[in-house]
């Protein structure tokens, strides 16, 4: 194929679909024509969704108003992500976004804080970082640029909201840039005789819809990438054994809580995300260990509020397509793969593919160059989400159900296990070619694990202790300044971004 590409199209609407026609409505000012194919018929997946900060770069690519965002949406802010009784029955941690204290010399914060740690000397690590003092008492604003040497000044925050009411949001924003929809189901799929590209699609209608290139967001079922080009799906369930999760809505409960709550259960975990208007909950798990009835009804007796709606099942195979672009086709959304949201990536991951779609754009043809690059990064990146993911199960000390023995035993990637290693001997932690969780990410997760060094980095001792001890007393007592003349989380939104108010 070496023509430019004119025709884009996209199949399959939901956050994936409509995220990428936004995003490419508004990169390509001319010359090329969007389509997005839909079917009212199809459900999409449509529960509440939690994100971390990447997501605030796709909202300012499109120039979205904040605020309005976050009302059309009944969205929330997120300082990070609670993990309740995952290393051990009873044990709690955050996972908060953003730097924790002030690096000093060449090292970061937490290396003083290992040693003082290891003395008795310093409280836990969440006292050092205003993303995880903040939630524990339901507190939020957004960060003051203008305050740089104040942690006020470096709050890093995520967002949740409706993801339907996001994917409606972001169409009225497409469609009003010029991206065409329409509303049907795709009985057929015509290849070129040549080289198997993807030609064109037949409606039930009767209508036939020619492409250049293709955009498979219809879900896990995969209609373009795997039942037309079968490309391919390489399975993780064997470090990942959940397959199946159960999703109910309940009314809200106060305090609005400015962060996600994922809670281990016996043969999996639950997660809670916080909205203007309800309250998301789920139960993620395997199904070799726990039947549907038997999660359902673990899921409904930890509700926080009334139920509001009826339970909704998915199933899933953990794992991602062999290539994420084959042929003139690339995979976005669940028909790329499948990594359950326990770090709240599912929408970072739609987000990355569009946007290196766009730094490797063809011009005329696909240069398999291109294509075979976009895949190893696409693929690296999954692979450094799926460890950070793993790192939850293996690294517990539960031993309470058959789930987590096997969890606690299976063996691990190679690449996790190195990370683990590191960590456990000097507290040394590295970020492999922009991998997406940072040193912060890891060693909250780590040490919430119960994974705890060995030791510490040696160049620690350059410093006096006492001189040590201040600066790590300093730190803690400027956040809790700090947090002390935050508004409470509910207060905030009352104030900037009340639903009702876009």
């Amino acid at each position: 194929m070496d023509k430019r590409v004119e025709d884009i199209v996209i199949v399959g609407g939901g956050t994936a679909g409509w995220m990428t026609a936004a995003f490419f409505s508004k990169l390509l000012k001319s010359g090329v024509r969007i389509r997005l194919i839909e079917s009212d018929e199809i459900a999409t997946i449509g529960v509440g969704e939690a994100t971390i900060p990447a997501i605030k770069h796709y909202n300012a690519a499109l120039e979205l108003d904040e605020n309005e965002f976050l009302a059309r949406t009944q969205g929330t802010f997120k300082l990070g992500i609670e993990f309740v009784d995952w290393a051990k029955l009873g044990d709690f941690y955050i996972h908060g976004f953003g730097r924790i204290g002030q690096d000093l010399g060449i090292l970061k914060c937490y290396q003083y804080w290992l040693k003082m740690r290891a003395r008795g000397l310093v409280p836990g690590l969440e006292h050092y970082s205003i993303n995880t003092v903040a939630p524990r008492q339901s507190k939020f604003m957004r960060s003051v640029p203008e305050m740089k040497q104040s942690p006020l000044g470096d709050i890093a925050n995520a967002f949740h909201f409706d993801a339907r009411l996001y994917a409606l949001f972001l169409r009225a924003y497409a469609e009003a840039r010029g991206v065409t929809r329409t509303e049907g189901k795709i009985v057929g799929i015509e290849l070129r005789a040549g080289d198997g590209y993807i030609d064109a699609l037949r409606m039930e209608g009767g209508e036939r819809i020619p492409g250049d290139l293709f955009f498979d967001c219809s879900g896990i079922r995969g209609l373009l990438i795997e039942q037309a080009l079968h490309t391919g799906f390489e399975s993780w369930n064997h470090w990942l054994p959940c397959d199946r999760a159960v999703a109910v809505p309940c009314e809200s409960v106060d305090p609005l809580l400015p962060y996600t709550r994922a809670t281990a259960h016996k043969a999996g975990w639950q997660w809670r995300i916080p909205l203007q208007h309800r309250i998301g909950n789920g139960y993620v798990y395997s199904s070799q260990y726990i039947s549907d009835d038997e999660a359902t009804a673990v899921l409904l007796a930890r509700l926080d509020g009334k139920a509001s709606g009826p339970p909704r099942y998915i199933k899933f195979l953990p794992g991602k397509r062999r290539k994420l672009w084959n042929k003139n086709c690339v995979a976005v959304g669940l028909s790329s793969g499948f990594l359950e949201p326990l770090e709240s990536t599912s929408i970072h991951l739609i987000q990355t593919v569009i946007v290196r779609l766009a730094r490797f754009f063809p011009s005329c043809g696909f240069n398999p160059i291109d294509v075979e690059e976009f895949n190893r990064r696409s693929d690296f990146e999954y692979e450094r989400i799926r460890d950070f993911i793993i790192l939850h199960y293996k690294a517990t000390e539960r031993n309470d159900s058959p789930f987590w023995d096997y969890c606690r035993s299976m063996e691990i990637p190679d690449t996790l296990r190195v990370k683990i290693d590191l960590f456990r001997s000097h507290g040394r932690i590295f970020r492999d070619n922009e991998e997406l969780f940072a040193e912060e990410s890891w060693l909250q997760v780590m040490l919430g694990q119960g994974i705890i060094p060995e030791d510490y980095d040696p160049m620690v001792d350059q410093y006096p202790d006492e001189e040590v001890m201040r600066y790590l007393n300093d730190i803690q007592a400027v956040i809790e300044k700090c947090v002390a003349v935050m508004p409470l989380h509910k207060d905030y939104i009352a104030q900037q971004c009340a639903a009702g108010r876009g």
